[in-house]
Protein backbone atom coordinates (compact mmCIF):
# COMPACT_ATOMS: atom_id res chain seq x y z
CA UNK A 1 0.00 0.00 0.00
CA UNK A 2 1.12 3.31 -1.22
CA UNK A 3 2.69 5.46 1.97
CA UNK A 4 2.16 2.13 4.24
CA UNK A 5 2.69 3.54 7.96
CA UNK A 6 2.64 2.76 11.72
CA UNK A 7 0.42 4.99 13.63
CA UNK A 8 1.82 4.73 17.58
CA UNK A 9 -1.13 5.35 20.12
CA UNK A 10 -1.35 4.88 23.84
CA UNK A 11 -2.82 1.54 23.31
CA UNK A 12 -0.60 -0.02 21.05
CA UNK A 13 1.03 0.18 17.44
CA UNK A 14 -1.83 0.46 14.53
CA UNK A 15 0.13 -1.06 11.33
CA UNK A 16 -1.28 0.59 8.17
CA UNK A 17 0.07 -2.07 6.19
CA UNK A 18 -3.97 -3.17 4.88
CA UNK A 19 -6.69 -1.08 4.72
CA UNK A 20 -8.39 -0.47 8.17
CA UNK A 21 -11.62 0.02 9.91
CA UNK A 22 -12.66 2.88 12.11
CA UNK A 23 -15.92 1.80 13.35
CA UNK A 24 -18.29 4.48 14.44
CA UNK A 25 -20.13 4.83 17.26
CA UNK A 26 -22.52 7.91 17.89
CA UNK A 27 -23.91 8.47 21.49
CA UNK A 28 -26.14 11.20 19.82
CA UNK A 29 -29.83 11.43 19.44
CA UNK A 30 -29.69 13.28 16.29
CA UNK A 31 -27.25 11.73 13.91
CA UNK A 32 -27.66 11.63 10.61
CA UNK A 33 -27.11 7.28 10.18
CA UNK A 34 -28.33 6.00 13.70
CA UNK A 35 -29.86 8.95 15.44
CA UNK A 36 -31.04 7.76 19.08
CA UNK A 37 -29.81 4.26 18.58
CA UNK A 38 -26.79 4.21 20.77
CA UNK A 39 -27.79 7.51 22.87
CA UNK A 40 -27.26 5.47 25.92
CA UNK A 41 -24.27 4.58 27.92
CA UNK A 42 -24.88 1.08 28.12
CA UNK A 43 -26.28 0.80 24.07
CA UNK A 44 -22.98 2.91 23.20
CA UNK A 45 -20.81 0.81 25.01
CA UNK A 46 -22.66 -2.61 23.67
CA UNK A 47 -22.23 -1.36 20.21
CA UNK A 48 -18.45 -0.33 20.74
CA UNK A 49 -17.83 -3.98 21.53
CA UNK A 50 -19.93 -5.54 19.09
CA UNK A 51 -17.95 -3.26 16.44
CA UNK A 52 -14.66 -4.80 18.21
CA UNK A 53 -15.49 -8.04 18.23
CA UNK A 54 -16.72 -8.17 14.10
CA UNK A 55 -13.63 -6.68 12.92
CA UNK A 56 -13.15 -2.90 14.23
CA UNK A 57 -9.40 -1.74 13.98
CA UNK A 58 -10.48 1.56 16.12
CA UNK A 59 -13.56 2.20 17.99
CA UNK A 60 -14.07 6.05 16.92
CA UNK A 61 -16.81 7.25 19.83
CA UNK A 62 -18.72 10.84 19.12
CA UNK A 63 -20.58 12.91 21.26
CA UNK A 64 -21.93 15.57 18.98
CA UNK A 65 -23.19 14.95 15.70
CA UNK A 66 -21.47 16.95 13.07
CA UNK A 67 -24.40 16.58 10.20
CA UNK A 68 -25.71 19.41 7.74
CA UNK A 69 -27.15 21.62 9.48
CA UNK A 70 -27.18 20.68 13.49
CA UNK A 71 -25.95 23.56 15.76
CA UNK A 72 -23.63 21.61 18.56
CA UNK A 73 -24.13 20.49 22.28
CA UNK A 74 -22.96 22.39 25.32
CA UNK A 75 -19.45 20.86 26.72
CA UNK A 76 -21.09 19.71 29.70
CA UNK A 77 -23.43 17.65 27.57
CA UNK A 78 -21.10 16.73 25.38
CA UNK A 79 -18.64 15.04 27.95
CA UNK A 80 -21.48 13.51 29.71
CA UNK A 81 -22.37 11.72 26.46
CA UNK A 82 -18.60 10.75 26.22
CA UNK A 83 -16.59 9.89 28.88
CA UNK A 84 -18.76 7.20 30.76
CA UNK A 85 -18.61 5.07 27.13
CA UNK A 86 -14.72 5.70 26.47
CA UNK A 87 -14.30 4.87 29.95
CA UNK A 88 -16.09 1.35 30.02
CA UNK A 89 -15.04 0.54 26.53
CA UNK A 90 -11.46 0.98 27.06
CA UNK A 91 -11.23 -1.74 29.69
CA UNK A 92 -13.13 -3.99 27.14
CA UNK A 93 -11.54 -4.10 23.97
CA UNK A 94 -8.04 -4.32 22.42
CA UNK A 95 -8.20 -1.85 19.59
CA UNK A 96 -7.45 1.50 20.20
CA UNK A 97 -10.40 4.01 21.01
CA UNK A 98 -10.90 7.89 19.37
CA UNK A 99 -13.06 10.45 20.59
CA UNK A 100 -14.57 12.27 17.84
CA UNK A 101 -14.48 16.19 19.41
CA UNK A 102 -13.89 19.65 18.63
CA UNK A 103 -13.35 20.03 22.16
CA UNK A 104 -10.23 20.29 24.11
CA UNK A 105 -11.58 19.62 27.01
CA UNK A 106 -13.45 16.43 25.97
CA UNK A 107 -10.41 15.47 24.23
CA UNK A 108 -8.37 15.85 27.42
CA UNK A 109 -10.92 13.79 29.48
CA UNK A 110 -11.23 10.98 27.27
CA UNK A 111 -7.49 10.62 26.73
CA UNK A 112 -7.10 10.79 30.28
CA UNK A 113 -9.58 7.73 30.83
CA UNK A 114 -7.79 6.16 28.30
CA UNK A 115 -8.55 7.20 24.73
CA UNK A 116 -5.62 6.88 22.01
CA UNK A 117 -6.88 8.75 19.00
CA UNK A 118 -8.37 12.31 18.73
CA UNK A 119 -10.69 13.37 15.68
CA UNK A 120 -11.18 16.60 15.22
CA UNK A 121 -13.34 16.99 12.13
CA UNK A 122 -12.45 21.25 12.56
CA UNK A 123 -8.63 20.48 11.89
CA UNK A 124 -7.54 22.23 15.37
CA UNK A 125 -9.99 25.43 13.94
CA UNK A 126 -13.02 24.73 16.68
CA UNK A 127 -10.97 24.92 19.99
CA UNK A 128 -7.71 27.63 20.56
CA UNK A 129 -6.54 24.77 23.26
CA UNK A 130 -6.98 22.06 20.73
CA UNK A 131 -3.43 21.43 19.50
CA UNK A 132 -1.80 22.34 22.80
CA UNK A 133 -3.71 19.16 24.74
CA UNK A 134 -3.12 16.84 21.84
CA UNK A 135 0.47 17.77 21.50
CA UNK A 136 0.64 17.33 25.54
CA UNK A 137 -1.19 13.76 25.08
CA UNK A 138 1.02 12.36 22.61
CA UNK A 139 -1.84 10.51 20.80
CA UNK A 140 -2.55 10.86 17.10
CA UNK A 141 -5.05 13.44 16.15
CA UNK A 142 -7.17 13.04 12.63
CA UNK A 143 -7.33 16.20 11.06
CA UNK A 144 -10.45 16.30 8.83
CA UNK A 145 -11.14 19.14 5.95
CA UNK A 146 -14.87 20.73 6.58
CA UNK A 147 -16.32 24.10 5.88
CA UNK A 148 -17.33 24.89 9.19
CA UNK A 149 -19.99 25.14 10.84
CA UNK A 150 -22.13 22.75 10.04
CA UNK A 151 -25.16 24.88 10.13
CA UNK A 152 -24.00 26.52 6.77
CA UNK A 153 -22.23 23.99 5.33
CA UNK A 154 -23.80 22.69 2.63
CA UNK A 155 -25.27 26.17 1.54
CA UNK A 156 -23.59 26.69 -1.74
CA UNK A 157 -20.05 25.33 -1.11
CA UNK A 158 -17.54 26.16 -3.85
CA UNK A 159 -14.21 25.60 -4.41
CA UNK A 160 -11.54 27.15 -6.89
CA UNK A 161 -10.34 22.83 -7.54
CA UNK A 162 -12.07 20.96 -4.79
CA UNK A 163 -9.10 18.15 -4.45
CA UNK A 164 -6.50 20.93 -4.76
CA UNK A 165 -8.08 23.20 -1.98
CA UNK A 166 -8.29 20.22 -0.04
CA UNK A 167 -5.06 19.48 -0.23
CA UNK A 168 -3.73 22.41 0.44
CA UNK A 169 -5.68 22.55 3.62
CA UNK A 170 -4.91 19.19 4.97
CA UNK A 171 -0.88 20.29 4.20
CA UNK A 172 -1.45 23.78 6.13
CA UNK A 173 -3.34 21.92 8.63
CA UNK A 174 -0.34 19.26 9.22
CA UNK A 175 1.84 22.21 9.25
CA UNK A 176 -0.08 23.79 12.05
CA UNK A 177 -0.22 20.90 14.35
CA UNK A 178 3.52 20.02 13.77
CA UNK A 179 4.09 23.81 14.81
CA UNK A 180 2.92 23.17 18.60
CA UNK A 181 4.72 19.78 18.29
CA UNK A 182 2.52 17.14 17.32
CA UNK A 183 4.52 14.64 15.23
CA UNK A 184 4.90 14.07 11.71
CA UNK A 185 4.12 10.22 12.73
CA UNK A 186 0.82 11.25 14.95
CA UNK A 187 -1.03 12.84 11.97
CA UNK A 188 -3.77 10.97 10.32
CA UNK A 189 -5.77 13.73 7.22
CA UNK A 190 -8.88 13.30 6.44
CA UNK A 191 -11.34 14.68 3.04
CA UNK A 192 -14.28 15.11 5.01
CA UNK A 193 -16.76 13.34 2.13
CA UNK A 194 -20.44 15.20 3.19
CA UNK A 195 -19.02 18.31 5.13
CA UNK A 196 -19.47 20.93 2.96
CA UNK A 197 -19.27 19.80 -0.22
CA UNK A 198 -22.08 18.86 -3.60
CA UNK A 199 -22.18 15.39 -4.88
CA UNK A 200 -19.56 16.42 -7.78
CA UNK A 201 -17.00 17.56 -4.73
CA UNK A 202 -17.25 14.48 -3.01
CA UNK A 203 -17.15 12.25 -6.73
CA UNK A 204 -13.95 14.62 -7.66
CA UNK A 205 -12.32 13.94 -4.15
CA UNK A 206 -12.69 9.90 -4.27
CA UNK A 207 -11.36 9.25 -7.61
CA UNK A 208 -8.56 11.68 -6.90
CA UNK A 209 -8.14 9.69 -3.60
CA UNK A 210 -4.30 9.41 -4.43
CA UNK A 211 -3.51 12.95 -5.03
CA UNK A 212 -4.56 13.24 -1.41
CA UNK A 213 -2.69 10.42 -0.08
CA UNK A 214 0.60 11.32 -1.71
CA UNK A 215 0.50 14.11 0.79
CA UNK A 216 2.30 11.09 3.32
CA UNK A 217 0.23 11.37 5.75
CA UNK A 218 -2.18 8.73 6.75
CA UNK A 219 -5.07 8.98 5.02
CA UNK A 220 -8.41 8.22 6.29
CA UNK A 221 -12.10 8.28 4.46
CA UNK A 222 -15.55 8.31 5.59
CA UNK A 223 -17.99 7.54 3.02
CA UNK A 224 -19.97 5.77 5.06
CA UNK A 225 -24.26 5.71 4.37
CA UNK A 226 -23.47 9.64 3.40
CA UNK A 227 -26.28 11.61 1.76
CA UNK A 228 -24.03 11.70 -1.84
CA UNK A 229 -25.01 8.15 -1.93
CA UNK A 230 -28.39 8.70 -1.48
CA UNK A 231 -28.19 11.24 -4.51
CA UNK A 232 -26.63 8.73 -6.59
CA UNK A 233 -28.64 6.22 -5.73
CA UNK A 234 -32.62 7.66 -4.43
CA UNK A 235 -31.98 5.88 -1.47
CA UNK A 236 -32.86 6.42 2.23
CA UNK A 237 -29.61 6.43 4.98
CA UNK A 238 -31.13 2.65 6.07
CA UNK A 239 -30.91 1.60 2.49
CA UNK A 240 -26.84 2.34 1.67
CA UNK A 241 -25.26 -0.65 2.56
CA UNK A 242 -24.58 -1.50 -1.49
CA UNK A 243 -24.04 1.73 -1.83
CA UNK A 244 -21.23 1.98 0.76
CA UNK A 245 -19.64 -1.00 -0.16
CA UNK A 246 -18.98 0.62 -3.83
CA UNK A 247 -17.17 3.30 -2.36
CA UNK A 248 -15.18 1.62 0.32
CA UNK A 249 -13.55 -0.45 -2.46
CA UNK A 250 -12.65 2.53 -4.34
CA UNK A 251 -11.32 3.95 -1.07
CA UNK A 252 -9.32 0.90 -0.05
CA UNK A 253 -7.98 0.58 -3.68
CA UNK A 254 -7.23 3.81 -4.34
CA UNK A 255 -5.01 4.39 -1.35
CA UNK A 256 -7.03 4.96 2.00
CA UNK A 257 -5.59 3.91 5.02
CA UNK A 258 -8.27 3.97 7.23
CA UNK A 259 -12.29 3.52 6.13
CA UNK A 260 -15.05 5.00 8.88
CA UNK A 261 -17.87 2.92 8.92
CA UNK A 262 -20.66 1.62 10.65
CA UNK A 263 -21.07 -1.73 8.73
CA UNK A 264 -17.79 -3.32 10.48
CA UNK A 265 -19.03 -6.83 9.27
CA UNK A 266 -19.97 -6.45 5.85
CA UNK A 267 -16.77 -3.71 4.91
CA UNK A 268 -14.40 -5.84 6.59
CA UNK A 269 -14.91 -8.84 4.07
CA UNK A 270 -14.92 -5.31 1.20
CA UNK A 271 -11.23 -4.33 2.46
CA UNK A 272 -10.18 -7.99 2.63
CA UNK A 273 -11.01 -8.27 -1.28
CA UNK A 274 -9.43 -4.86 -2.10
CA UNK A 275 -6.27 -5.50 -0.11
CA UNK A 276 -5.80 -9.18 -1.63
CA UNK A 277 -6.12 -8.31 -5.17
CA UNK A 278 -4.85 -4.37 -5.23
CA UNK A 279 -2.15 -4.56 -2.62
CA UNK A 280 -1.29 -8.40 -2.43
CA UNK A 281 -1.79 -8.02 1.40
Amino acid sequence: MPHAATLVTPAGTLYLDRTRLMGVVNVTPDSFSDGGSFASTDAAVARALELAELGADVIDIGGESTRPGSQGVALEEELSRVIPVVERVVREVSVPVSVDTHKAEVARRAVDVGAAIVNDVTALRGDPQMARTVARAKVPIVLMHALWPPATMQEQPAYVDVVEDVAWFLEERARFAMGFGIERDRIVVDPGIGFGKTLEHNLALLRDLPRLAALGYPLLVGPSRKSFLGMLLDRPVDQRLAGTAGAVALCAALGAHLVRVHDVREMRDVVRVVDAVVWQV
